[in-house]
């Protein structure tokens, strides 16, 4: 009923933009544009072992936070397409190195949030994302699906209360891969995709938990993870 009555809300109550709140429009140029900055490979600090290489969109400050944030946790269920876009940028530089190496189709796996948190918020705003990002990719071009086939194993502790060292104990050993989608896997190239990384804890447990995927992309990652990043390149 909750998602119901959000999907009905955005056809019919006032439109604001969801990263600097103009009115009459969903997504204004600038805030779009901020969104949809030059894709890099991020890496945060300190770098966990075992995180994949990440691909970002954006870095997580004003208009994409406030984007990100109206989206998962006030069910601003039209920054989807928008959000897709910008995820669909990262996936592409995610999976190039393979390019060469891999046949099939582009798999986003999408990590996957707590049922807590699904609870919480009324939908599943990473694989709605994914969703939106698989539809752009093939819509210019590139033969893509979203799979949604990681799931929690056990509980886990709310993230944002915890340091970097607390949240990979927290998340070590608590995603699996569901049974049965081995040979689905098989048939392409799988991406890990979110839509935020802080400290790539879940990223980490998301590489253990599916081996053979490709890199991973996201949409925001903070300022400092990109700073990093250039500065481990030059």
């Amino acid at each position: 009923m909750r998602g119901w009555w959000r999907e009905i809300a955005g056809l019919v109550l006032p439109v604001a933009c969801g990263g600097c709140g103009r009115p009459r429009t969903p997504l204004c140029e600038e805030c779009g544009r901020a969104l949809c900055g030059r894709v890099r490979r991020v890496r945060p600090a300190p770098e966990p072992p075992g995180l994949p290489v990440v691909h970002a969109a954006a870095p997580y400050v004003d208009a994409v936070r406030a984007v990100l944030l109206g989206h998962k946790e006030r069910g601003v269920l039209g920054l989807a397409q928008p959000l897709g876009v910008a995820l669909a940028g990262a996936v592409r530089a995610a999976a190039a190195p393979s390019a060469g190496s891999a046949a099939g189709p582009l798999l986003l796996v999408p990590v996957p949030s707590s049922r807590r948190a699904l609870r919480s918020r009324g939908h599943d705003a990473t694989r709605r994302i994914a969703l939106a990002a698989a539809g752009e990719l093939r819509r210019t071009g590139t033969a893509a699906r979203a799979l949604p086939v990681l799931r929690q194993r056990r509980a886990v502790s709310d993230q944002s209360r915890l340091d970097a060292r607390q949240r990979l104990v927290n998340m070590a050993g608590a995603l699996e891969v569901a049974a049965g989608a081995g040979r689905v896997l098989a048939e392409g190239r799988a991406v890990l995709v979110d839509d935020l990384m802080t400290t790539g804890a879940s990223l980490v447990e998301a590489a253990r938990a599916l081996p053979g995927h490709v890199g991973a992309a996201v949409i925001a990652a903070p300022p400092s993870a990109f700073e990093t990043a250039e500065a481990i390149r030059n």
